[in-house]
């Protein structure tokens, strides 16, 4: 799932790319990623593209006289950007992986693709950002948070550290590959519970935060957008490399696996050494 630094890298690929030019026209391929009807996709013909953002994990396009374009790329969704696309003629509803395509007047544009059959991508056209449901519930952007809001968000969902990262109400942008990155770093059990973090711990946590994630939004800007994914990858050190060497210390990286989900963490750097059980209630570690 793209997360903070790959939405920051996209919107900045954006800005360098596409401010400036005027849409030539809005195909909605996929007709389930639209949220919103009013105003129609039309309704962004001709405007220009003036910058874009986002809302930890939303990307924000916006367009001249006050338009927004708001995605949320889901689990498999993806933004193309295309110098030229191969033909000229409208999108054919529900074929293929394109959900949106955006056509600007240079004869480029971009894309919103989702693989696989979960069809969670979503796109909201709208006068005001704060209108898409889950813009207006998100937290403080784990990135520009100060460390007293970080600890006072943590502390106020009792949890384990784990899940309390990755709940964008209470820090906006973090997923499940950075959060276990960030724990990684922090040196902290994804069980831990938050109500019983020191305040070494939040600090230490805050910094980890800031260092991971300023770290993947440096490493990640002034890359194209098909780059993106694999630079994501060479730069995790315990996400998705189960089995794999931890880089800091050399013992196995191990993983616990939920219903629909995994993590994985170094049982030196965070455990004590400890495995923890594979199943969600563990109590092993906290």
């Amino acid at each position: 799932m793209p997360e903070l630094p790959e939405v920051e890298a996209l919107a900045g690929y954006l800005r360098e790319r596409a401010v400036g030019r005027r849409v030539e026209r809005v195909e909605v391929a996929a007709i389930s990623a639209l949220k919103t009807y009013d105003p129609p996709p039309s309704a962004v013909a001709g405007r220009a593209v003036v910058g874009a953002g986002r809302y930890g994990k939303f990307l924000d396009v916006r367009f001249d006289e006050g338009l927004h374009l708001v995605v949320h790329l889901a689990r498999a969704g993806w933004l193309h950007y295309r110098e030229a696309f191969p033909s000229a003629a409208p999108l054919r509803p529900g074929k293929g992986p394109i959900a949106l395509r955006v056509r600007l007047d240079d004869g480029s544009g971009f894309d919103l693709t989702e693989a696989g059959t979960q069809k969670k991508l979503a796109a909201y056209l709208v006068t005001d950002p704060a209108l898409v449901p889950g813009v207006g519930k998100l937290g403080p952007d784990a990135l520009e948070a100060d460390l007293a809001t970080f600890g006072a968000q943590l502390r106020s969902r009792r949890g384990q550290v784990k899940g309390v990262l990755t709940d964008q109400s209470v820090l906006a942008g973090i997923g499940n590959a950075y959060s276990d990155e960030i724990l990684h770093a922090a040196k902290l059990s994804p069980f831990a519970i938050t109500d019983r973090l020191t305040d070494d711990q939040l600090a230490t946590l805050h910094a980890a935060t800031r260092a991971v994630l300023g770290d993947a939004v440096r490493r990640s800007m002034g890359q194209r957008a098909a780059e993106l994914k694999g630079e994501k990858r060479s730069g995790l050190k315990v996400h998705a490399r189960k089995g794999l060497p931890c880089p800091v210390c050399g013992d196995l990286v191990r993983e616990v696996s939920f219903a629909d989900s995994s993590l994985q963490y170094c049982p030196t750097c965070q455990t004590g050494g400890k495995p923890l059980a594979d199943r969600r209630l563990s109590r092993l570690v906290r």
